[in-house]
């Protein structure tokens, strides 16, 4: 009879390496460019007049805003992927939680185009530039600590491991299956409320919240295959990194960036203390 720990395994296993496959990837980074392209055609036409009453009411008429159509795909992107990194080590799915931070405040930073007028006027720039100045700062400043913090994850010595890693990888294999049909099905949702009701619904917020609550479950369990006092401050430290991430996502402007470099400066002195920690035992 297949255990629990071999269900997760194939339940999950084959939809990543689809997931992972090259032809894969080539393909979600074609549909991106299509939907940048596709965006500017569809605004123009709403522009002119030229769209159906159902469309252009979807439609946005400023041409920055196909810009943040690009990078929320590449947003959406990174979010699979971090659900697809879960059952990975913490440190490796922490890092990439920060990657997904960078891009966000990236995108943050691309979406106050969508105040200036077209053609750009220069009475546009002090509202507009001085917040994508401080979430591209804010980017930069946390990819470069993902810099030091990837460098350090390289160098360590190798985790533990032992009879008690298959079974918790399968948790957390599992906890990632839950997390891709919940994120494939709530997406589909908010997509029908918002093109037939016009209802809006902040997607990624709600889903960040529903990642709080998993990052404590994952916290949690491995309390229970690991129960060190190293190792329950380590896990919990990182956990502690993740909600400074969320809080990072729904801050307002100038606060998200400060936000987000404090994560970033927690969770490298959580891995560099805890790894000093267990030398010196």
């Amino acid at each position: 009879m297949i255990t629990f720990y071999e269900f997760a395994t194939n339940l999950f296993d084959p939809i990543h390496v689809f997931w992972e496959h090259p032809k894969t990837r080539r393909a979600v980074a074609v549909s991106q460019v299509l939907a940048f392209c596709v965006g500017l055609v569809g605004i123009e036409l709403n522009v002119r007049g030229l769209l159906p009453p159902f469309l252009a009411r979807i439609t946005p008429t400023s041409h920055f805003y196909a810009i943040n159509l690009a990078f929320t795909l590449v947003l959406v992107q990174e979010v699979v992927d971090l659900i697809f990194v879960l059952p990975c080590s913490v440190t490796k799915s922490l890092g990439k939680q920060f990657e997904v931070l960078c891009l966000i405040l990236l995108r943050d930073a691309f979406k106050e185009l969508v105040h200036l007028h077209e053609p750009i006027a220069s009475a546009d720039f002090g509202h507009v530039l001085l917040p994508m100045l401080a979430d591209g700062v804010g980017a930069l400043l946390v990819f470069i600590g993902l810099g030091f913090y990837y460098r350090h994850y390289r160098a360590r010595t190798q985790g533990p491991k032992g009879p008690w890693l298959y079974p918790f990888v399968a948790y957390k294999k599992f906890l990632a299956f839950c997390l891709l049909s919940f994120f494939l099905s709530f997406g589909l949702w908010v997509g029908w409320q918002e093109v037939v009701y016009g209802q809006h619904h902040d997607f990624f917020l709600i889903f960040y919240t529903v990642l709080i609550f998993s990052d404590i479950f994952l916290v949690l369990l491995s309390h229970t295959y690991l129960p060190a006092f190293e190792s329950i401050f380590r896990n919990s430290g990182f956990a502690l990194s993740t909600l400074l991430i969320r809080f990072a996502l729904a801050a307002p402007a100038y606060y998200a960036p400060l936000l987000g470099v404090c994560a970033m400066v927690l969770a490298y002195g959580v891995f560099v203390a805890s790894d000093a920690f267990a030398k010196d035992g």
